[in-house]
């Protein structure tokens, strides 16, 4: 079926094709015009585009256009190939580049543009002509709706289901939004037994990575010596004192994702019980789960056998979902066929994941101006109340409850031999367990303190996940947080159930509970309520927390340096007058708050043992969900509120720093309070999580720093990692990247360029890309560097045809920047620290890093304690070093890879240079010398 048809349109009309040509639009294989001039195109008529989001920003960003020009080429109906893609094939995994959608489809991406936008239209909509295409009817319930929201794809999308099943009666359709009807409900057929405590030996270990890996696979020894050696976290504990702890730096290319999962696998089958693989980021846990498909292929059961976990606010939420379509699919037609779309990916979802899993990211970038409050901003799940929101969830009384993807990943987590998590899930579920210190929950069961085996990849980040895990943040944002989920929502048109709601009906007959119920409500009084931001800058606060706010607030205005960041700040010590009795009421209307919030929790436990013989399963459920939020945010929450308090009157202690902030967003202030971190957050990681284990592999390919003195010092990664807090020796174990980086990379410093020179620093990323002919990674130490270098960037660059992508800047998430860059081999791409520690480009695609200064750390409170703690300036530049480690990791990723790294800063001292590979030798020169060496070396054969 072709466009030619006219489908489209009722009057005969076909869309021009319009396909972004760098910075300008190309309307023809022999037709371009420049930015200004195709807003006007896209301003005039639909046109048949890919994602005209990022199309239509992307050329207003050029023309220096006004938001309202670049507000009406969006609010065109132009025919958008993404949005067909994302209705034809959700869940299904595709960049939102006309190439990238072809590669799915598996059509020719390299056939010429305009003509590759209609073929992937044409072929879109033949498959929906197949009578054996998914759940046809609900499709076709699902276009009818969008037909009567005058969708440009309706018509097309219609004719062709009605091609594949001809009996269709339409007028019987509804609008198919009702997706928490028709998804299959899980079962529980109960947990688990105990497992075993059977090892597993190095030859095992070998012999199974060999039969994963295939017998014509390369041997790599270092990999097979790695997966042995990692089997020492295997063993069955022999004392209650001590257990089994490696570190295990493996270097790149060494393929220690294999290395330690065989070892993973085989303990789990052979014990019937659990190993958690844990990673720093969402994307990281998806690329090791696609590496889990070379262990197990088949997908029915990698479902069973291996999860993926994260955070109950990744999920979408089904009772969220239904009530944010009723308000969506009324709203206005573009609201509407957002509400389909993600309908349609629901249904095709393996887990609901919305947060890094099979939701197309770059869908929602399509919709930032439908924000249902009327305002133009970014869209995600969480702002448009489809995922969990924090605490709101009323388990076994939600009616979905039994659909619940939340629910479902957690069971299947309790049965999975293999489950994927992140830093963050691992190291918070630890904390709240081990501050609430009571027996777990049905639905909690899979929490951490119950794991025996555990795998840190990417054990570098550990400190700084347990930094972010075990820190104490007494915020107006925090706190008015915590009297939404108390009171619920206290202002017209907010959504949300609070405390009485998830409960009032079950404590209704209980006179004591009801008694709990209603001093909690009453204490949460103090906390800042609607509109505390106005009251708090106005200097007229209501209630204990919203007058200490304001006196902090005071405080950090006075004596904070005034700077172009995000966030000011300053020390605790002296208070300014008054704060120290505004502390003491808040302390004092915390307890007033904690009190009954204990009581209340205590009561409805003792309900479940009251009344064993008459509460149903689902009101079980809801009483311990319940009765388990309680004690954490009572005694993990509010209870460390206090005691931040009582350090900052009268009880300092020296393992904590402490301060107060203000933080800043687009020009406004966005939070303030006070902030409490460890000084070193590993004590906690080794108390709640390293010594209850009975093994754990932390591993990374940069584990270890790497000072000019001690080379192969174990000192630094040990602090890191949490194991010199351990009363045992832990084992370790170094194996070097397998690469030849002499031959496959060079390493220069710029020492010419001006670094505070916006235009000097553009200037040197652009004839450093060109040289490279694209393929290339900018890094940069500020966002605003780094969108000051981009808007100098963007027109030179496409005018040589070479695509570039910028973190904050590109309406399109950085997941999936990496994923547009990683498609292109001439692309270039510009990002900071998430991209620096995150992305992983093998092969042509990335032949050139450029960092724009040494990657020393942010100058905060924070980190002058830690510098003071840890050894001064040797701190500072093992700091530097790992994120120097880090960068240069991300050049050389398989075989055969090719390079430079690049630093424009002379600053590079050679104390940081034993951050690169031994033997790698540093070139210092300017950057004419620069440039004609990168061209030389990428240019020139192998």
């Amino acid at each position: 079926m072709s466009l030619s048809s006219s489908l489209l349109f009722p009057q005969n009309e076909t869309a021009p094709v319009a396909v972004l040509d760098g910075i300008a639009l190309k309307l023809a294989p022999d037709k371009r015009v420049e930015a200004a001039e195709a807003l006007t195109h896209l301003i005039r008529e639909p046109h048949l585009l890919c994602h005209s989001a990022f199309v239509i920003e992307r050329l207003g960003f050029a023309a220096e256009a006004p938001r309202a020009v670049i507000r009406q080429a969006r609010e065109q109906k132009h025919v958008d190939v993404a949005e067909l893609f994302a209705f034809v094939c959700p869940a299904r995994f595709a960049t939102p580049t006309p190439k990238g959608i072809a590669r799915a489809l598996g059509l020719d991406p390299e056939t010429e543009e305009t003509e590759l936008l209609r073929a992937i239209a044409d072929d879109l909509i033949a498959r929906l002509t197949s009578p054996n295409y998914p759940l046809l009817r609900e499709t076709a319930e699902n276009a009818t709706f969008l037909a009567r929201a005058n969708w440009p794809w309706a018509r097309a999308v219609m004719t062709a289901l009605m091609k594949a099943n001809p009996r269709l009666d339409v007028g019987t359709f509804v609008t198919g939004l009702n997706v928490w009807d028709r998804i299959d409900e899980w079962e529980d057929d109960g947990g688990r037994p105990p497992g075993s405590h059977l090892g597993v030996s190095p030859d095992e270990a070998k012999d199974f990575l060999a039969q994963v890996l295939g017998a014509d696979a390369e041997t790599r020894v270092e990999q097979k010596d790695y997966a042995a050696t990692t089997t020492h976290a295997f063993q069955p504990r022999d004392e209650e004192t001590s257990n089994h702890i490696l570190l295990a730096e493996a270097g790149t290319g060494l393929g220690k994702t294999l290395g330690y999962l065989s070892p993973s696998w085989l303990w789990a089958r052979k014990n019937n019980a659990p190993v958690w693989v844990s990673t720093y980021t969402k994307n990281l846990q998806r690329q090791i789960d696609q590496e889990t498909q070379r262990i197990v292929a088949d997908p029915a059961e990698r479902r069973d056998r291996i999860v993926i976990r994260k955070g109950r606010e990744n999920y979408v939420c089904l009772l969220n979902l239904q009530e944010a379509f009723a308000k969506m699919s009324s709203a206005n037609p573009r609201s509407a066929l957002l509400a389909a779309l993600v309908a349609r990916w629901v249904r095709a979802s393996r887990d609901g994941d919305m947060v890094g899993g099979d939701f197309p990211s770059w869908l929602l970038p399509l919709f930032n101006d439908v924000a249902l409050d009327g305002e133009n901003r970014a869209l995600s799940p969480a702002a448009l109340g489809l995922t969990d929101r924090r605490g709101e969830c009323i388990y076994a009384a939600c009616p979905h409850y039994r659909k619940c993807f939340i629910e479902r990943a957690m069971i299947q987590g309790r049965k999975a031999d293999l489950v994927i998590a992140n830093h963050a899930l691992v190291l918070r579920k630890a904390a709240v367990d081990q501050a609430i210190g009571y027996t777990q929950t049905k639905e909690e069961s899979s929490a951490p303190q119950d794991l025996r085996r555990l795998v840190f990849d990417e054990g570098h980040h550990l400190f700084d996940a347990s930094d972010s895990a075990f820190s104490g943040h007494l915020t107006a944002l925090e706190t008015a947080e915590l009297r939404r989920w108390l009171r619920g929502p206290e202002s017209a048109g907010r959504r949300g159930r609070g405390l009485k709601e998830r409960v009032g009906d079950l404590v209704s007959d209980d006179e004591t509970a009801e008694k709990h119920l209603n001093a909690v409500l009453s204490a949460a009084y103090a906390l800042p309520g609607p509109g505390w931001t106005r009251r708090i800058q106005a200097g007229t606060p209501e209630g204990a927390a919203e007058s200490f706010l304001t006196l902090v607030r005071q405080q950090v205005l006075a004596r904070a340096e005034q700077n172009s960041g995000q966030t000011l700040e300053t020390d605790c010590m002296p208070l300014v007058e008054g704060l120290s009795t505004a502390a003491g009421e808040l302390a004092a209307a915390l307890i007033d708050l904690k009190r009954p919030m204990a009581s209340l929790a205590n009561t409805l436990a003792k309900k479940l043992d009251d009344e064993a013989a008459e509460l149903t399963t689902y009101d079980r459920g809801r009483i311990e969900a319940v009765a388990r939020s309680l004690r954490r945010r009572g005694e993990l929450m509010v209870g460390s509120w206090i005691d931040m308090i009582e350090r900052l009157l009268d009880k300092p202690n020296p393992l904590f720093v402490e301060w107060f902030s203000v933080d800043q967003m687009f020009g406004r202030e966005a939070d303030v309070g006070l902030h409490s971190h460890w000084i070193d957050p590993t004590e906690p990681l080794a108390l709640v999580v390293l010594k209850p284990a009975d093994g754990v592999v932390i591993t990374s390919a940069t584990l270890k720093d790497r000072p000019p003195e001690a080379p192969e010092d174990w000192t630094n990664a040990e602090m890191r990692t949490g194991a010199v807090h351990l009363p045992y020796p832990v084992r370790r174990v170094s194996y070097d990247s397998p690469f030849d980086y002499k031959n496959s990379s060079r390493i220069i410093v710029v020492n010419d360029v001006n670094r505070e020179d916006m235009d000097q620093l553009a200037a040197a990323y652009r004839e450093l890309f060109l040289g490279a002919r694209g393929g290339s990674l900018g890094l940069f130490t500020a966002i605003s560097r780094l969108r000051a270098v981009y808007k100098r960037l963007v027109r030179p660059l496409a005018q040589k045809g070479l695509p570039l992508y910028a973190q904050h800047v590109d309406p399109i998430d950085t997941g999936t920047l990496v994923d547009m860059f990683r498609a292109e081999r001439d692309a270039c791409l510009l990002g900071t620290d998430a991209v620096r520690d995150g992305v992983d480009v093998p092969g042509d695609s990335l032949r050139l890093i450029v960092l724009d200064r040494v990657p020393w750390g942010t100058p905060t409170i924070l980190e002058r304690a830690r510098k003071q703690a840890f050894g001064g300036q040797a701190y500072t530049d093992m700091t530097v070093r790992l994120r120097l480690r880090q960068a240069f990791g991300r050049l050389i990723r398989r075989e055969g890879d090719r390079g430079a790294f690049v630093v424009l800063d002379p600053r590079l001292a050679s104390r940081f240079c034993t951050a690169f590979p031994p033997g790698m030798r540093i070139e210092r020169v300017g950057l004419v010398d620069a440039i004609d060496m990168v061209r030389d070396f990428i240019q020139s054969p192998p």
